[in-house]
């Protein structure tokens, strides 16, 4: 009995070893994911246009996403202003297909689509841009 719990141990212990790798990687991707969200929210949220808060929000989650170390095989950032206007909020949704291709031997799947949302007030005491015509 005892030399098979030998020979078996090891081959058990790279398997728990293996699937807490598995594991951790999502925890991360996900915890990851999080941050991107609320980064590009409030980087949108402070923006006075919708146009340019949806470049705000699309710019910032990718370059938070690449700095973190996470790859996504697709990327995609969907941005709910509501006409920017002061009081009310900016969505900002995060949907990346994450790889799992070095895990098919536990049967994890090869890419998971992980998504987080994140919403961020507009100033309410936002000032207004106005355009001042003439010369003194």
């Amino acid at each position: 009995m005892a030399a098979e719990v030998t020979l078996v141990a090891p081959f058990l212990i790279m398997l728990l070893v293996f699937i807490a790798v598995v594991i951790h990687r999502g925890v991360d991707a996900r915890l990851r994911l999080d941050d991107a969200a609320h980064e590009a929210a409030r980087a949108a949220s402070i923006q006075r246009t919708s146009p340019t808060a949806i470049a705000a929000a699309q710019s910032t989650a990718t370059s938070a996403l690449s700095s973190a170390g996470v790859t996504c095989q697709s990327l995609a950032v969907n941005t709910a202003t509501g006409g920017m206007r002061p009081g009310g909020m900016v969505s900002v949704t995060v949907s990346c297909i994450v790889s799992f291709g070095d895990a098919l031997i536990l049967g994890v799947p090869g890419q998971k689509l992980l998504a987080a949302t994140a919403v961020e007030p507009i100033d309410t005491w936002r000032s207004v841009v106005v355009n001042i015509v003439g010369g003194s």
